[in-house]
């Protein structure tokens, strides 16, 4: 075997450090382009039969997170996300309170106190043709 100068061991060296450099690198990449996405939320759900809320009610739906409002007008729903940062508020007696920065809103979502300056989104309800409540989110 040939004796490797210094000179051809510190190429080899340098070059075999960057091509091992670069694998991982592209071992990087690769993983960062295939990364799997969670699975978008759904943009309905079904909440059952509409005899499961009672008149003059607040359901928190905090697996949406939502509240479902059944007054004598029919069903009203509010996203429970603040419209100031995205926090997820909470229902207080005389309607919703961010924890987060202070905003509030009265029962039908509009802002009392800020910082926040929109209201809550309103969710869209529907009754199916077997009475069961179908929540929208868009």
């Amino acid at each position: 075997m040939k004796k490797l100068s210094r000179r051809e061991f510190l190429r080899l060296a340098s070059n075999s450090l960057l091509g091992l450099g670069g694998l991982l690198g592209l071992g990087g990449v690769i993983r960062f382009l295939s990364y799997d996405m969670d699975p978008a939320p759904p943009s309905e759900y079904d909440l059952g039969p509409a005899a499961d809320f009672p008149k003059v009610s607040r359901t928190l739906l905090l697996h949406i997170p939502a509240m479902l409002i059944h007054d004598n007008d029919g069903f009203l729903a509010f996203s429970l996300v603040c419209s100031h940062l995205g926090c997820t508020i909470e229902p207080t007696e005389g309607g919703f309170e961010c924890p987060c920065h202070g905003s509030r809103y009265d029962k039908r979502g509009l802002v009392t106190r800020g910082p926040s300056r929109l209201p809550l989104k309103r969710l869209r309800v529907e009754t199916d043709e077997s009475g069961h409540i179908i929540l929208h989110m868009s």
